[in-house]
């Protein structure tokens, strides 16, 4: 061990909730909040962070299985770290809360590293570009007709060239309404706009191929999840019978799921608070690349901004609404969005987030 190469001296959690303005639901889930769980990882004078979204439960992780398996390790061992992490929670099974906080952690320790070195985390990672495309996210089943022309709004004053909504309403019941919704964003973004929606997995797959041709129509690019991501058979007959893109991928906790999804995808997406960090989002979105399939990076835009410039077949970031507000909430640093693109400062160290003093408002641990 070197003082350049110090051992890891404590991780800690935190657990914030940040309210929504009101409601808001997509397809298949309707929710009044989202929380964020939070690692710092410390060593040699320095500090890591990284967090997930989900359950508080991410932090109980941390806690019990995953902070005994950091003991010992060195602030250049990430991959090693990763790997005794996964193995620690074999017995607790190593997907959905488990990997949420893997995730959270191995952020972290990137971020630690990058700062050790004195170094960007896109030098770190080794960067492709100096943007970070982004498209507008949100458009819930909740908004009115008021709400959504506010939003699209938003979007365009960003300059974001694609704008995605939430279709599925009611699991799959409001069909009508969908579509209905879908041609009025066609109203409201403009001609030149790309669009998109999100199922959510609220279709069956008869109600998927039919709303898809619907789709097809009205020009959409992109359908997410018309089925249920777990459900590649569904997909597959989805995607053979549309012209528009059929995107999934969010829910990929590791390369097993991640194979699973590229023969029935045409874009792919990751998001690096679920799949393993940004370890696990090089990983899946190399193996995406071994298969020529672009990779999207589902939420947390501030989180991604520096892996996703570091990947040659990136297609875009999403910069959801409800995370595009909460970020600047929570830390410190987030990058800002002009002309549909997320601005790197390449001066910062690891990915150039803290958290915000003013986020203890909302710690509720």
């Amino acid at each position: 061990m070197t003082r350049r190469d110090p051992q890891l001296e404590t991780v800690t959690t935190a657990v914030y909730r940040f309210p929504t303005d009101q409601p808001e639901a997509d397809g298949t889930l309707t929710w009044d909040a989202t929380t964020a769980v939070a690692v710092t990882l410390r060593a040699g004078g320095r500090t890591g962070v990284g967090w997930t979204y989900g359950a508080p439960a991410a932090a109980a992780v941390v806690n019990d299985q995953l902070a005994g398996a950091l003991r010992g390790h060195r602030a250049w061992d990430v991959a090693a770290g990763w790997a005794a992490m996964h193995r620690a929670c074999r017995n607790i099974g190593t997907r959905g809360v488990a990997m949420m906080a893997i995730s959270a952690v191995d952020v972290a320790w990137w971020d630690l590293k990058a700062r050790l070195l004195g170094q960007p985390l896109t030098t770190l990672f080794g960067q492709c570009r100096d943007t970070v495309p982004v498209y507008g996210s949100g458009g819930f089943t909740t908004f009115d007709d008021a709400q959504l022309a506010d939003q699209v709004a938003g979007w365009r004053a960003a300059g974001c060239p694609g704008m995605k909504i939430k279709i599925g309403e009611s699991g799959g019941t409001r069909v009508d309404r969908d579509l209905a919704r879908v041609r009025r964003l066609r109203e409201l973004a403009g001609d030149d706009a790309e669009l998109m929606v999100d199922a959510n997995g609220g279709y069956t797959v008869g109600q998927a191929r039919r709303v898809g041709a619907a789709l097809d129509d009205l020009g959409v690019t992109w359908f997410e999840e018309p089925v249920s991501g777990d459900d590649t058979t569904g997909l597959a007959a989805v995607r053979a019978a549309v012209r528009c893109d059929v995107a999934a991928g969010e829910y990929a906790a590791d390369l097993y799921g991640v194979d699973a999804l590229l023969p029935v995808v045409d874009c792919l997406q990751l998001d690096v608070t679920r799949c393993g960090g940004y370890t696990g989002w090089l990983r899946a979105a190399a193996l995406a690349q071994s298969r020529n399939l672009e990779v999207s990076a589902h939420c947390a835009p501030a989180l991604h901004a520096p892996v996703a410039a570091a990947v040659p077949n990136l297609r875009h970031v999403e910069w959801f609404a409800d995370h595009a507000r909460l970020e600047p909430l929570l830390a410190d640093g987030v990058p800002p969005v002009t002309a549909g693109a997320l601005r790197l400062d390449p001066v910062v160290m690891g990915h150039g987030l803290t958290i915000a003093a003013g986020a203890e408002r909302w710690r509720v641990d």
